[in-house]
């Protein structure tokens, strides 16, 4: 009777360091939600590699903010259709901006973060990601973090690409995190729904990209609260005119 108390005893206990641990996770995730708009990187519709992969990997991101209680937004180039614009968004009157640019600009400036899924092209980013980047002024993106998630087919998961793709952030003013998450053989790696394709690794790559989230998430409350009590482009202003507002003297 008395081992059976106590085996009671342990059991309840460890109930309740269980439920506990799974409250404190739930809180962790669902206070300070932020709004992270995903940029996906890839135009293609149809292979090689098939099946196209970026869907994929995008999933896999969106589930992982989510799961953390985020709000995410994707934006997909091959629903902009940027390449039968005449001009990025900054080059347009206020009153003549096409309305997917302009619905585009409210949904990156909303954000509190961004997360880059970027194939590698030529040891690059895609030109799908960088031109959704590039129609669009560094005043939309700056003080705020960014985080990077490169994938391949083949087995470097994209590498290259990605630190390619650090200094262009950089100079938008969306600084990357350190942590960066890279997605190799990614048809064998994830399903369409963006789990893993082996059950027995999901914990793990749950766990490799929380860590870039983590990041992403800790920088960019940051980066919120501070605005709420002081505006970074007080002191410094965004350019209004020409790119000469950049020259040093």
């Amino acid at each position: 009777m008395i081992l059976a108390r106590a085996s009671l005893a342990v059991n309840t206990n460890r109930m309740l360091l269980v439920t506990t641990t799974i409250f404190c996770r739930l809180l962790s995730t669902t206070t300070g939600a932020l709004d992270v708009v995903v940029i996906s990187g890839t135009s293609r519709r149809s292979g090689p590699p098939r099946p196209v992969l970026g869907p994929r990997v995008c999933q896999f991101v969106v589930r992982g903010l989510e799961r953390r209680g985020n709000r995410v937004t994707l934006i997909d180039p091959r629903e902009l259709d940027l390449a039968l614009l005449d001009k990025p968004e900054f080059a347009y009157p206020r009153s003549q901006v096409p309305e997917i640019l302009k619905e585009t600009r409210e949904k990156l400036e909303r954000a509190h973060a961004y997360v880059m899924v970027t194939p590698e092209y030529n040891h690059a980013p895609s030109p799908a990601l960088l031109n959704v980047l590039n129609h669009f002024g560094s005043s939309v993106f700056s003080f705020k973090p960014s985080a990077i998630v490169s994938y391949s087919a083949g087995q470097w998961g994209g590498t290259r690409a990605a630190i390619a793709l650090r200094p262009i952030l950089s100079e938008l003013g969306c600084l990357p995190v350190s942590a960066m998450v890279h997605v190799p053989n990614a048809k064998d790696a994830l399903n369409e729904d963006g789990t893993a394709v082996d059950r027995a690794e999901q914990d793990r790559w749950e766990a490799y990209l929380g860590r870039c989230l983590s990041q992403l998430e800790w920088w960019g409350e940051a980066a919120r609260n501070h605005r709420r009590g002081a505006d970074p482009f007080t002191k410094s202003p965004t350019f209004q005119k020409d790119p000469s507002q950049r020259n040093a003297p």
